[in-house]
């Protein structure tokens, strides 16, 4: 084994972990899943089946990652964050085969007790600010808070607000990376 397992933990059958990843206490790994190397899995977690979790994911505690969720690489997860993954959930009604695909992009993070309604998308680098609601697409490098989430601002690759010139123009303050602002979208130059 590659990986480190807390002796309190469960790893069901059928699931792929990548060397150097670390679950600790009370969590569950549920079969089918797909787990990157050197992720950090914190305590009292739950991984549905057939997740998928990039490089380098960390996951506070208090998580549960349901089926229909895809974190690429780098992502991070705060404590009490939540996932959905049904739009319409029932106890008497089976929706299994309504999951929605929730797939949070390259080095995004989501703070401590957001809320990501199943469906959407969260950009490369964005910032989900603690007790966020997200209910529609995120942007890569949007820095958003509230409920139901609106977009305050950008931020860098870094997790540093950006602030634009009048071309368009912002550099990260501790890193000097350089980014654009055009027609409402950010990228790195």
């Amino acid at each position: 084994m590659d990986y480190y397992k807390h002796e309190s933990s469960y790893v069901d059958d059928g699931c792929q972990i990548g060397a150097g990843t670390k679950i600790w206490h009370f969590s569950h790994i549920m079969g089918g899943c797909t787990i990157g190397e050197d992720c950090n899995i914190g305590q009292n977690v739950v991984i549905s089946p057939d997740v998928v979790l990039g490089r380098n994911v960390k996951i506070q505690n208090n998580v549960s990652v349901y089926t229909g969720v895809i974190c690429e690489d780098d992502v991070f997860l705060g404590p009490s964050m939540v996932f959905t993954n049904v739009l319409n959930p029932r106890s008497h009604v089976s929706r299994k085969h309504e999951y929605k695909q929730t797939i949070i992009r390259k080095g995004a993070s989501i703070g401590a007790n957001s809320t990501i309604v199943c469906g959407h998308e969260i950009g490369c680098y964005a910032l989900i600010g603690a007790g966020s609601v997200v209910t529609k697409d995120v942007k890569p490098y949007a820095l958003m808070a509230g409920n139901p989430a609106h977009q305050i601002g950008w931020v860098s690759e870094y997790g540093e607000k950006l602030y634009f010139d009048a071309d368009g123009i912002a550099v990260c303050p501790a890193t000097k990376t350089r980014y654009k602002l055009t027609n409402g979208n950010v990228t790195k130059i």
